[in-house]
Formats: structure tokens, sequence, C-alpha cells
């Protein structure tokens, strides 16, 4: 009898677990949704930012190339750039639209003797007078220009880089420019500064971009000495590995073999320059026909 019990109070028992098991929990809280942090807005394409351009500028994108040209120097959104001698559209205002809020455009001006040694006629007193405040108002002027999804904007003269910014730039694009940093002083010793000071802006691995019109090799170092818009490649690359720059590459996408330069011309004849051809519309055609000069690209690296 007793045994029975046992047992039965042993069911009554396992029962009971049972029954307790089945009954419903006190449901789990619901976890609190994530955040949504609002999607950045997507930057631009070179496309359209190219599409976009003033109808001028339009018309010289055929001989520049800019969408090549800063594809073969690995200019990407968030980088910081420096553009030598910037203009408007060539090439801050391209780098503004491109590199987006997380980059950065420094404006980099020639040294104050080389805008000296174009003579009064094209930097008149007046003009050397203002040069030191270009940078100020140059930064001034982009950073009211440009909305909050541009890149930030700041300013140097080669020769006067803050130290701060050593060792700060991704790349630094020198067009169209290296033959008047090299024309000014024909002892190559401001060139050579300008170079040391570009490469102190980089950082370890950083990349130098040289777009400059071709001298013809076989030209002399005379006429070739960046007086008259031209350099020989070779001469070039000499003096940029001089600096100690590493020479990686070199494009011909901004090659143009119609021009075919002698010692009694001079870069500015071309488009769209054009000089001395206002009266002139058999020279105007003829040089029309051949478009802009023809630049070597080049890429070297710290």
């Amino acid at each position: 009898m007793i045994r029975k019990l046992c047992l039965l109070s042993t069911c009554l028992a396992i029962a009971a677990c049972g029954q307790s098991a089945q009954e419903p929990s006190e449901p789990a809280p619901a976890p609190e949704p994530a955040p949504v942090e609002a999607a950045a807005p997507a930057l631009p394409s070179l496309d359209e930012i190219l599409s976009g351009l003033p109808e001028g500028d339009q018309a010289r994108i055929p001989y520049r190339h800019p969408k090549e040209t800063l594809a073969f120097f690995g200019v990407e959104p968030g980088m910081t750039v420096v553009d030598t001698t910037p203009g408007d559209v060539w090439y801050t205002g391209i780098l503004a639209a491109y590199l987006g809020p997380d980059g950065k455009v420094i404006g980099a001006d020639r040294p104050l003797a080389v805008w000296e040694s174009f003579g009064p006629q094209f930097a008149p007193p007046e003009f050397l007078a203002e040069r030191p405040n270009w940078p100020a108002e140059w930064r001034a002027e982009k950073t009211a220009a440009y909305s909050d999804d541009a890149p930030a904007f700041d300013a140097i003269v080669y020769g006067s880089a803050p130290e701060e910014l050593h060792g700060t730039a991704d790349i630094v694009l020198m067009i169209r420019e290296f033959h008047n940093m090299k024309g000014a002083d024909q002892s190559n010793v401001l060139i050579a500064g300008v170079l040391e000071e570009i490469y102190a802006l980089l950082k370890p691995g950083g990349v130098f971009g040289i777009v400059q019109h071709r001298a013809p090799e076989e030209a002399s170092d005379d006429w070739a000495n960046g007086s008259n818009g031209y350099v020989k490649q070779s001469e070039v690359i000499r003096l940029v590995e001089a600096a100690g720059f590493a020479f990686e590459e070199a494009s011909e996408v901004n090659a143009n073999p119609n021009d075919q330069p002698t010692e009694e011309d001079f870069v500015w004849r071309l488009p769209p320059t054009l000089l001395g051809a206002d009266d002139n519309e058999e020279q105007r055609s003829a040089m029309m026909a051949i478009g802009e000069s023809d630049r070597m690209t080049l890429k070297f690296r710290k």
C-alpha cells in the first residue's frame, strides 16, 4: 500500500512539473531598433562632373583628357590633392566636385620669383605687391564658393608651405606649369627648391603627377629651357629624380603628334591662347588644326 502511494505521489509530481513547463512565460522585451543613419549623398562621377563644365572648358576635354589623366595619377574621392597654380576649372573646379567632403584641395602658387620673371607686362608691380595675400584670399574664396559636400580648401606658396602640411598630401599635380618653374631660373635652383617642397608635402608613397608641353628631344637645350613653353621629357625626369622621386610610369594620353614645334615656335601660338593669330585667319586656322600642345604625362612616387 505504501509503495502504491509513493508511486502515485511521484506520478503526480512529474505531471505537475510537466504542466508547469507548458505554461506560457512572460514575453521577453523586444530589442530596441538600431538607429538608421542617413545615407550620405552619392558623389558625382567624373563623367557627370565633366559633362557639366562650361562650354569653353568642354572644348578643352579632347586635348586635356581629365578623366584619363586623373585616373592615371590615381586621384580618388577622399584624397588630399595639391593643385599647382590652380584655375577655376583646371583642376581645382574638377577636384572640388570629385573629392567629396572627406577630401581636401590645397592650391599651390608659384614662388614670387617666377611671377617676377614674367616681366611687368604680365606681372606689374601692383600685382606682385598683392601676391602675398593670395593664399588667404584663395582659401576664403573657395570655401565660400562650395557647399558642405565639397572638400576642405587650403593654400600655400611654394617655398613657404607650413610644416604642418608636410606629409599630408596623397597627390601633387603640376599641370602645364613645369616650364614656368624651370624657365624662371636657368640654374635650376628654383625648380629644385620647389621639387624639394613637393617631396616634403607628400605622404610616403604619394604621387607627383606632371603634365607638360613636350619639346622634341633633338631640340637645343637653349630653346627647350622652358621659356618657350616646352621642356624635354628626359630633362623633366632627370630633375625630378634628382629631388629623390622614383619615376614610375609615362602615359601618352595627352600626346598630340600634330604638334611638331621648331625652334622658331612657342607653345602659346596654339589654342587656347592663339598668340599672334588675332588678325590672321589663316594662322588661326592652321593652329586650330594642330590643336593644343603635345604633352608628356609622367607619374613619380615618393
